[in-house]
């Protein structure tokens, strides 16, 4: 961090005194851009629990509207500049965080590297180890992966061998390897297409295209490694990548398999985001995994399935109560835009 944004930061956000910091239980959000609904999920779940809670977030830019919301809000470097992860572990030590919730997949790799380094600061990550982190990152693992351990995904190719593929299907589905957030993906409707896309898309590659029913699985594990809820949600639009109307489907089918590859793959702890469709003929084709919170969550904890409290409860030692399937059935989120106001002078938030 330059000297200037530290003198920045500590104006802003001076540091709690040794005696409160070590009765708090607080949480730091990385890159946590516009996640307003999983901060306050969390907000709300400490308070439940009557925990001496604060919520910090970490950004590149002050104009974020999560970050706004936070109790104490950091600017850092981005995620791979050789500084950030000092930035956060000097964040975590100065400020008793207790846990770090990751929002998006930027920093996964670089905290799941690293994370002895926090747990030496008696903090906990909601990162899944690095080799799954891997897995996860690199949609050509992530195919190699499920097909050798028995599921079913779309068949994946390198641009070079989908082109020289005589029975190769067409539409096909175009994306980066390691993309997320639906950036870059096409779709192919013949060998032209596809050889345009392979040259303007960076890291390509050629899936085929399933048709079927679009759904996210939100799949929560526990300190303890073990998987104890999965909430199918399907997906009924989506705007620039992140669900923007979805439905809770309590599909068991759907649930044991989705526990099943989570279990299998050893992903955890914290809440893990499958993608899958469900073909007309009801099988199942798994096409991504996430290792961390979703954005269409705050629906799963609206039906019930608590992820927030739950790692709460963990992390101060009370064993929560769950049901695999203690949600509620057939609920519907219709998400829409909301505004956080800022002083153009102050730079501080304004009450509406």
């Amino acid at each position: 961090m330059t000297e200037s944004r530290r003198k920045d930061a500590g104006q802003r956000h001076a540091c709690p005194s040794p005696k409160a910091a070590r009765s708090a239980f607080n949480v730091l959000f990385t890159c946590i851009g516009r996640r307003v609904s999983l901060l306050e999920t969390f907000r709300r779940a400490a308070a439940k629990l009557g925990l001496n809670a604060a919520m910090l977030g970490t950004e590149t830019t002050p104009l974020s509207s999560a970050l706004q919301l936070c109790d104490r809000r950091f600017i850092v470097e981005k995620v791979n500049h050789p500084e950030y992860l000092r930035q956060l572990l000097d964040i975590v030590k100065s400020n008793d965080v207790r846990l770090v919730v990751p929002t998006v997949d930027l920093d996964l790799q670089l905290l799941a590297d690293n994370k002895r380094l926090f747990e030496q600061l008696g903090c906990r990550l909601l990162v899944s180890d690095p080799e799954v982190v891997r897995i996860c990152q690199d949609k050509r693992k992530t195919y190699d992966y499920l097909t050798a351990n028995g599921f079913k995904t779309p068949r994946t190719l390198s641009i070079a061998a989908a082109l020289k593929a005589r029975d190769l299907t067409w539409p096909c589905f175009i994306k980066p390897w390691d993309g997320y957030a639906s950036r870059g993906n096409a779709v192919a409707h013949n060998r032209s297409e596809l050889r345009f896309y392979g040259r303007h898309i960076p890291n390509a590659i050629c899936q085929e295209y399933v048709e079927g029913a679009e759904h996210t699985c939100d799949v929560y594990v526990d300190f303890d490694m073990r998987v104890r809820c999965v909430v199918p949600r399907k997906r009924l639009e989506v705007r620039a990548g992140e669900v923007s109307k979805s439905r809770i489907v309590k599909d068991r089918h759907i649930m044991e398999r989705s526990a099943l590859l989570v279990e299998t793959l050893g992903a955890g702890p914290g809440v893990i985001t499958l993608q899958l469709f469900v073909r007309p003929d009801g099988s199942l084709r798994f096409i991504e995994v996430n290792p961390r919170f979703g954005g269409g969550a705050p629906l799963s904890i609206k039906a019930g399935a608590d992820f927030p409290q739950w790692i709460w409860q963990e992390l101060v030692g009370r064993k929560p109560r769950i049901r695999f399937d203690g949600f509620r059935n057939h609920l519907t989120m219709l998400r829409y835009d909301c505004e956080v106001w800022l002083d153009g002078s102050t730079g501080k938030g304004v009450t509406p």
